[in-house]
């Protein structure tokens, strides 16, 4: 009886021994499988905005651009939002996407009208469009639209801090456009066509007054131009009345 008691309590021992081995091994099952298979915690809106924030401060724009973009994305009413809206558009705006900087700028107007940093948006948008016009031969549409930006900044906001800077730009961008419509007349004349010539030249005259230096330069020309498409023209009708009368001359 002895031993067969003792034989049932050994029996007893290794059992619950086994059961707890396997309970153990259970729980580390389920730890690696967690740890392998489930998903990461993700990071919180104000993990990612000071993430975002960092990257800017160390001018790494691409990588603010991504956070930004991805707090927009995974916390669209979070209370960084509005500030990381304008962050975007400053992170497109210094890495030279001056394009996408503009759309940015645009669409945090659009949905805060009336927020304290719109004198600071209206610069900005001016700087992106006038950052867009890259050399004197191609069209100066940015350069227009970046003017209204600046006086529009101007109109609403008399007083702003941007105001000094807002007129150099101004100045800056009506000088662009002068010497575009300049290097465009002196393109005609190169092309022997001075009448063309003589009307950009006329023109920079009468709408770039501002821009002296520039009217000076086109005011010699306008007139060379107008003495060769004069003399030009006079040589086209002493051409057309001599062919007139070889003409009557030979039906004669």
């Amino acid at each position: 009886m002895h031993k067969i008691g003792l034989h049932t309590l050994v029996q007893a021992k290794l059992l619950r021994s086994l059961i707890l081995c396997l309970t153990l091994s259970g729980f580390c099952g389920c730890g690696i499988i967690d740890m392998v298979y489930l998903p990461p915690a993700e990071d919180t809106a104000q993990e990612i905005y000071e993430a975002a924030n960092d990257a800017m401060a160390e001018k790494n724009y691409v990588r603010a651009v991504e956070l930004y973009n991805k707090l927009r994305d995974a916390y669209p009413f979070c209370p960084y939002i509005t500030d990381a809206e304008l962050a975007l558009a400053d992170a497109y705006f210094l890495d030279g996407e001056y394009d996408k900087a503009h759309e940015a700028y645009k669409d945090f107007e659009s949905l805060h009208p009336r927020h304290a940093a719109i004198e600071y948006v209206l610069y900005q948008l001016g700087q992106s469009k006038q950052k867009q016009f890259m050399s004197i031969d191609r069209p100066t549409t940015e350069l227009a639209e970046a003017c209204a930006y600046y006086e529009r900044l101007l109109q609403q906001y008399p007083s702003t801090r941007y105001a000094d800077a807002a007129r150099k730009n101004i100045l800056e961008c009506r000088k662009q456009m002068a010497e575009h419509e300049l290097y465009i007349g002196n393109m005609f004349m190169h092309m022997d066509k001075p009448g063309p010539a003589w009307h950009r030249y006329t023109y920079i005259c009468e709408n770039f007054k501002d821009v002296p230096e520039v009217v000076e330069l086109a005011s010699g020309k306008a007139t060379e131009a107008y003495i060769e498409y004069t003399e030009q023209a006079n040589e086209e009708r002493r051409a057309e009345r001599e062919g007139s009368w070889k003409t009557w001359f030979k039906w004669l």
